[in-house]
């Protein structure tokens, strides 16, 4: 039985599933990926040929999923020997005739673990009822858990057919892998020269670096020079190595040829071709066991040659981060030596700022007038300089605590948060036929790894000494031969490899995009079905691919419908299966097209899909069989399935029931944020399996059970969108929204069959993920797409302890297939500081990340336990931090509520979450609202999470170009950020609250004459619109200011965040009333009353 209040490993796990047959993978040392040949075929594809695609399918061919039932979005335990057995390992793709489904077992044990010997048990500050617990037993005391779980503890595993691929979701892993994950804002790279003109970022194919040079050409003639072998039985080869190239990736750019070697050997599974994670360095675990602490010796001295420079064609947020250089740099020669780094470590007087102590009942206003920027790590400048930017890769803590005792002293959580596949402006790609790897812990090499000298490196992971290969000793800047250092991928923390044939299982897939459309008569009412056919009309050539890519059309109500646009056909071909009982594929062939070669009846389709229907009076939706019939459709190949669905499911599986009361919505004790179905996730596997991931569009103004419908998309690494109460006509502010996300949806860049293993430094272990994803051998997350959009994050503890090391480091790897037919790899690399003291812990603190990792736990907390205890947990995550580090950094107890600067924002943003749709009480929130908002915390990127936990509240009437930024010739105004209160409003100003998914300009009542006509177009305020969700196009210098400002905070987000004006009678004034969290509601605190309350609970 779980505890209330706590969160984290002890929690009951819920997606855990362990192959009952097959080989336990290795991720052990791959030293030669040749040396792995056996294949028994192409990824699953019951083909004879690699790259055949065959759409052949049984006439009746069942799904054959796992029993048992799944719960949503908890997290996992997994024992330390869970073997994966699936699609990408068997080669062979689910059984198609029936096969007996072996019964499944699933055991519920209790979260309670074991105590910690006496000798590993830290001293922890006595913490309150229902609060965190950081690794000591959590039988003693109700505390969220942030340690790792028992090694060899096993929780709630399902055994599958063989088939059946082995983990899911968020998972805890119980042994020492280190693997990891981040999220952020948005930075955008680009490189200039010093002195140079920057190159364009915006062109349409890949660019080879030109700095200021003529093109690379072949290396030269005769090879490098000669050199003494390290190795007695290596030989100085006299061989040109093939040329490597670095190119320039833009925005959506992918390339545009295929790197596919059809007839070359290839790895028998992803585990295997991404490489073993720290687990394979355990062999190796004596030769290096500890850093030199000559560490700095691995950094030479950096003058940056190349530096960022914003696009002058970009109209982006500026940086909420540092402008972290990631071009290359040229190198002296000259060490740092260990004295600059060991003086960095220490220099705590760098941060005179950072250790103020702060008292929030005195300085309640600590809100920045400007975006809160990520703390910069406590490095050496010459190595920050090479970090990973913190929007792709973020801690929670920028100073690593030395051991899991100090970690739990300090109370705070440890954990990343990563976007890893981020449009970026500039890229740096490098096609190289040598990827260097650490060969023992598989570790891409990356700007922290010490070069002993030119021909050996050592692991910033594993420590392991390796050779550098001959290859690598050529530059493509100067195109010579020579110092290793120069090398792009030792100057960029985020680079993209193009990946040769031994990094595939098949031949790259073509991209393949099935719709699938509710047709009842309840969706025909909303008139969806006429801007999602005219968006695909008018996106169709925009959506990613190239020659191979196809499309298909399936529509549901009571029965299934298929479109066959075969080559031929004068119009779109109807083909109706209406045993939804066991369905089938008719004219599989025909059913996927090609879209280039059948564009017109593809078109022709589109256009004719909204009249289809009009007159249907059918109202049950059978969205099971038509999800089974997709499935089955795109099993062949892979692929992306977009489902549009209107209502509850109500005929044949899948079939769901109203659970929504009223009356509850209000409850903390809720009681259906789990699925009543284990269809869904079941199916969910099926498609992560074959490749294929399900994005859910829910157009509903009823309850539908999101809570049920959203696994299908969570466990396929698919995305959710939700438009409450969508119609044509009485909502349009809802069609505008979705037709422009929609288009967003269809063209950004998209990356199939992915697979990210994330690696950190030997002692770190990474615990749980948190995102939309399935765990595949413990610790490699199954992408089958993966998109710009999607955030993951992780948590984590210290194994071992990091006495004798200065700094660790984290690495992501991406190995995804491109639209284009490119197998590629995108590399991110952070480097933080040790430490051993708990003011420097405190000192790192990143408040953000913290907050969002947070809110990712108190998700899993809300649905395996329940939404008090998730309430509780965050209360108590502030109260004791701050306990801890009044008992123990503070030498003098003063009174007040007293914290360190980098926590200053803390108790706020709590407060924040817990008046979040996904954990507020006392409101009337429909539970899929309630749901689709937890659904948000899991899936987005740091950046859009913090905003729209916390908006930005701006004063607008009396905007001006003081501070200003110039974008593109136009001027962005740039008014302070103002606390979210009711006392910061003023009747005679208007007021912009940017929530990210929404925007709200309220109007005082006595607002300025000049605003309300130069703006808002009307005379006085009685004339404003109550329902007005448009700002006139007015030819005045104020109209283009606010209009400026708002498109500004609206590009590039992934989501279309609606605007409404509000005036005092409007509706929506409740609304902005809520975002006001500083406020005190019926249900909640205020910010001061909550400020007494956990000041009364610390000082206890």
């Amino acid at each position: 039985m779980a505890q209330p209040g706590r969160l984290g490993a002890s929690s009951p796990a819920q997606n855990g599933a362990i192959s009952a047959a097959g080989p336990p993978y290795s991720n052990g040392p791959l030293q030669s990926p040749l040396m792995h040949s056996q294949v028994s075929g192409s990824q699953g594809y019951n083909s004879p040929f690699p790259g055949s695609y065959s759409h052949q399918i049984p006439a009746k061919t069942p799904l054959n999923p796992a029993s048992g039932l799944y719960n949503y979005g908890g997290s996992q335990t997994v024992s330390s020997l869970n073997s994966y057995q699936g699609p990408g390992q068997t080669l062979n793709r689910l059984p198609l005739e029936p096969n007996p489904v072996a019964p499944l077992q699933s055991t519920v044990p209790t979260s309670q673990m074991p105590p910690l010997p006496s000798s590993q048990t830290p001293a922890v500050i006595p913490a309150s009822s229902n609060s965190f617990v950081y690794g000591s037993d959590p039988s003693s005391s109700s505390n969220w858990q942030y340690g790792h779980p028992p090694m060899g503890s096993k929780t709630n595993h399902f055994v599958p057919v063989s088939t059946q691929p082995s983990l899911s979701g968020n998972t805890n892993m119980s042994r020492n892998n280190q693997y990891v994950s981040p999220g952020a804002p948005s930075l955008q790279n680009s490189y200039m020269k010093t002195g140079s003109v920057p190159p364009p970022t915006n062109q349409t194919l890949p660019t080879i670096y030109q700095p200021t040079r003529a093109p690379l050409g072949p290396p030269p003639s005769g090879g490098p020079p000669p050199a003494r072998s390290l190795d007695p039985q290596r030989k100085t080869s006299n061989s040109v190595p093939p040329q490597p190239q670095l190119t320039s990736s833009s925005l959506n750019q992918e390339g545009d040829s295929s790197t596919a070697n059809n007839g070359s050997v290839v790895e028998n599974s992803y585990d295997t071709i991404e490489g073993g994670g720290f687990m394979a360095a355990t062999q190796f675990a004596n030769q290096n066991p500890k850093m030199n602490r000559n560490v700095g010796y691995s950094y030479p001295s950096l003058p940056p040659g190349y530096q960022n420079t914003s696009d002058p064609n970009m109209s982006g947020r500026p940086s909420t981060a540092l402008q972290y250089t990631s071009g290359l740099q040229p190198f002296s020669q000259s060490p740092l030596g260990a004295n600059h780094l060991t003086t960095s470590m220490s220099g705590l007087s760098l941060h005179p700022e950072g250790l103020r102590v702060i008292n929030l009942l005195q300085e309640r206003n600590m809100l920045p007038t400007t975006p809160l920027k990520a703390p910069v790590p406590n490095l050496h400048e010459d190595i920050q300089k090479l970090n990973c930017n913190p929007e792709l890769f973020r801690c929670t803590l920028t100073n690593i605590p030395q051991t899991q005792a100090l970690l739990n002293k300090a109370k705070l959580p440890l954990g990343l948060l990563l976007h890893p596949f981020k449009d970026l402006l500039q890229l740096p790609v490098v096609t190289s036929s040598t990827i260097v790897r650490c060969r023992s812990c598989r570790t891409y090499i990356n700007p922290f790894v010490s070069f002993l000298d030119q021909r050996r490196w050592k692991c910033n992971l594993c420590y392991r000494v390796n050779d550098v290969p001959e290859e690598f000793m050529y530059n493509p800047m100067t195109r010579v031969y020579g110092n290793p250092l120069r090398r792009p991928e030792v100057q960029n923390a985020t680079i993209e490899f193009m990946a040769p044939s031994e990094y595939m299982l098949r031949p790259p897939q073509p991209p393949v995009y099935l719709f699938v459309f509710d047709v009842s008569h309840n969706a025909v009412e909303t008139g969806y079905l006429n801007s999602v056919c005219q968006s695909l009309l008018d996106n169709l050539d925009s959506l990613p691919g190239n020659t191979r890519t196809k499309i298909g059309f399936i529509t549901f109500d009571s029965t299934i419908h298929f479109y066959s646009l075969q080559e031929g056909l004068s119009q779109p071909q109807m083909l109706i299966v209406s045993d939804i009982e066991d369905v089938f594929i008719p004219m599989p062939e025909n059913l996927l097209v090609n879209l280039n070669e059948n564009k017109e009846l593809i078109q022709d389709l589109l256009k004719t899909l909204p009249q289809m229907f009009t007159k249907s009076l059918e109202t049950q939706s059978a969205l099971g069989p038509a999800l089974q019939s997709a499935f089955k459709l795109m099993s062949p190949t892979g692929g992306r399935i977009s489902v549009f669905q209107t209502q509850l499911p109500s005929i044949g599986v899948g079939a769901l029931k109203s659970r929504e009361e009223p009356n509850q919505r209000s409850s903390a004790k809720e009681i259906h944020l789990t699925p009543s179905t284990d269809f869904y996730k079941k199916l969910a596997l099926d498609c992560s399996g074959q490749q294929v991931a399900v994005d859910l569009f829910l157009l509903s103004g009823q309850y539908s059970d999101l809570a049920s419908l959203g696994c299908i998309s969570r466990y396929s690494a698919g995305s959710v969108y939700y438009y409450p109460s969508y119609h044509h006509q009485h909502n349009p502010v809802q069609v505008e929204k979705l037709q422009k996300e929609l288009k967003r949806y269809l063209t950004r860049k998209i990356g199939f069959e992915a697979v990210m293993r994330i690696r950190c430094t030997k002692g770190l272990s990474i615990h749980t993920f948190h995102g939309n994803f399935f765990v595949r051998s413990t610790d490699l997350l199954s992408l089958p797409n993966v998109n710009p959009d999607a955030g993951y994050a992780v948590q984590m503890s210290v194994e071992e302890n990091l006495t004798d090391i200065q700094v660790v480091s984290f690495q992501s790897a991406l190995l995804y297939t491109s639209s284009k037919g490119e197998r590629r790899i995108r590399v991110h690399t952070m480097c933080l500081p040790v430490v051993s003291t708990l003011n420097e812990v405190y000192l790192g603190a990143d408040v953000q990340a913290i907050s969002g990792l947070l809110a990712n736990m108190a998700v899993d907390r809300s649905i395996t336990a329940s939404l008090s205890d998730a309430r509780d947990a965050l209360v108590n995550a502030v109260i004791d931090s701050l306990s801890a580090y009044r008992t123990s950094v503070l030498s003098s107890q003063q009174p007040g509520l007293l914290v360190p600067f980098s926590l200053r924002l803390f108790p706020l943003f709590v407060l924040a979450l817990l008046k979040q749709k996904s954990f507020q009480t006392g409101t009337a929130a429909r539970l899929d609202e309630r749901i689709f908002a937890m659904c948000q915390v899991k899936n987005q990127p740091l950046v859009y999470l913090i905003l729209m936990t916390h908006p930005n509240l701006y004063r607008v009437d009396n905007l001006s170009d003081e501070g200003a930024l110039n974008i593109n010739d136009k001027t962005i105004p740039q008014p302070p950020i103002l606390q979210l209160s009711v006392e910061k409003l003023s009747r005679d100003g208007a007021f912009l609250m940017d929530a990210g998914t929404v925007m709200m300009l309220w109007v005082g009542k006595n607002c300025g004459q000049n605003f309300l006509s130069q703006v808002l177009g009307v005379p006085n305020y009685a004339s404003l619109p109550l329902n007005m969700t448009h700002l006139p196009d007015l030819d005045t210098a104020e109209s283009t200011r606010l209009g400026g400002f708002i498109s500004w905070l609206r590009e590039h987000r992934p989501f279309f965040p609606i605007l409404y004006i509000i005036r005092d009678e409007s509706p929506m004034k409740s609304i902005f009333l809520q975002y006001m969290v500083e406020d005190r509601t019926e249900s909640a605190l205020s910010y001061y009353e909550f400020l007494l309350h956990v000041q009364q609970q610390v000082n206890k």
